[in-house]
């Protein structure tokens, strides 16, 4: 009896994760597979994974080429539903963004959130371009009117596990924000920040190169991971790749 209990168990355990892997593949927005939503624009080989977080506003929102976006993650333009936001995208995501697990990208119709080309995200990073106020020392501060200022994350920057991206901040090209930092205000490019408040640990500067200087060596060049054996391909094209061939082999 312990024997075929193992196996009914074990059979009901493969067909609950073959069934889970089709739910997946079937669920996830693509350009050709965009469910229910109404996004502004979705680039050729995005693919938001499924299941989605909160998805709100996706008329005001413009998805570049080759993003993952992970699981539950939120993207959301505007307060309320049922408003015009205006001509103008409030989330723009550039070509090959990648967003981690849980993050979330809210913006406002008084600051819009933008991210350049390669930018990467850890898990559960928040980026905001509205915040509460607490003007009012006698009224709740979730029922004042919030401020609002917009963001901008620059091309290839790396912004690590349960970053905070306040309204206003802007980063320059190829930063990288240490995992649970708070950033507000403006990042020169090639900075290392760090801390709550966040602020500038390393940066390149020029023929001193980084400064202070990096404590270990550079890495070596990364291994071949295409199909082919070439070099070319980016990362989130391979991670598409990866996941499609993957949901393909549970068909």
């Amino acid at each position: 009896m312990p024997s075929i209990r193992s196996a009914f168990a074990s059979l009901a355990s493969r067909a609950v994760h073959g069934v889970w892997r089709r739910a997946q593949y079937a669920g996830a927005v693509t350009a050709e597979r965009p469910g229910p939503y109404a996004f502004r624009r979705i680039g050729a080989g995005t693919r938001l994974a499924f299941p989605q977080g909160t998805l709100f506003g996706t008329e005001w929102i413009e998805l570049g080429e080759h993003c993952v976006i992970g699981q539950e993650v939120t993207l959301a333009a505007g307060m309320l539903p049922g408003l015009d936001l205006g001509p103008e995208p409030l989330v723009t995501l550039g070509d090959g963004v990648v967003l981690g697990r849980g993050s979330h990208v809210i913006a406002d119709v008084q600051g819009a959130v933008t991210f350049g080309d390669d930018v990467y995200c850890g898990p559960y990073v928040y980026i905001t371009s509205t915040n509460h106020s607490y003007d009012d020392p006698h009224e709740p501060v979730g029922k004042q009117w919030p401020r609002s200022a917009a963001v901008e994350i620059g091309r290839g920057s790396w912004l690590g596990a349960g970053a905070v991206i306040l309204p206003g901040a802007s980063l320059g090209r190829n930063v990288v924000v240490a995992a649970g930092a708070v950033v507000r205000g403006e990042v020169p490019d090639h900075a290392v920040v760090a801390g709550a408040p966040a602020r500038i640990v390393r940066r390149w500067e020029g023929e001193r190169g980084w400064q202070p200087p990096l404590r270990t060596a550079a890495p070596g060049p990364a291994r071949d991971t295409s199909v082919h054996g070439s070099a070319r391909g980016s990362v989130p094209e391979q991670l598409l790749g990866v996941s499609e061939l993957a949901a393909g082999e549970g068909e």
